[in-house]
């Protein structure tokens, strides 16, 4: 129930996989946002995460034809060509980094803590299982109003169903992916 204008994932991923630019288009309108954030949760710099966000759409248009759509959501599939291309552009900006000749190289920070960019890189994949897990309208939901940022009533008018019923399951929603996330006491 994504907003794909009444067709599914999988019949997009076809559709785009035999040429159709109107449905990959509608997988990019789909997924763009969520996309953006991870990229930006990896390497904390906006432009990067633009360019990254561009990349994985570029190379996801390539491998569609390759894709066996495993779940129903193309967003899983995404975010892993997405983490591939932010850590792409962690080796590269690396590589420019050793060949800068001059003392000056010494004073350049790395802006990317490689060991954060583990972990959220796991606190992503452990997200995308957690709301797996989920019923189709609770992923919907979660994918409205956590990584789309839809406010409570345009996500409910979105899927035909009240406010309230959008809040509680929502925050129901929260508290299991936070649970699934949060690391466990000993």
């Amino acid at each position: 129930m994504t907003d794909t204008g009444g067709r599914n994932d999988a019949e997009l991923v076809a559709a785009a996989a035999s040429g159709s630019e109107h449905a990959f288009r509608t997988l990019y309108r789909a997924y763009v946002r969520p996309v953006y954030w991870i990229a930006h949760g990896l390497l904390h710099d906006p432009g990067d995460a633009e360019d990254v966000t561009q990349e994985t759409f570029l190379v996801a248009w390539r491998k569609l034809p390759e894709l066996e759509l495993v779940s129903d959501s193309l967003l899983p599939w995404l975010a892993t060509i997405c983490r591939f291309q932010s850590a792409n552009r962690v080796r590269r900006r690396g590589l420019e980094r050793r060949h800068l000749a001059d003392d000056d190289a010494a004073d350049i920070v790395d802006t990317v803590d490689v060991e954060r960019q583990i972990v959220q890189a796991d606190l992503v994949e452990r997200i995308l299982v957690a709301v797996g897990a989920l019923n189709a309208l609770d992923q919907e939901i979660f994918r409205l109003c956590a990584a789309q940022g839809y406010a409570y009533q345009a996500a409910a008018d979105r899927l035909g169903v009240s406010h309230g019923a959008v809040r509680n399951r929502l925050s129901r929603i929260r508290s299991h992916v936070r649970a699934a996330v949060e690391p466990e006491e000993s």
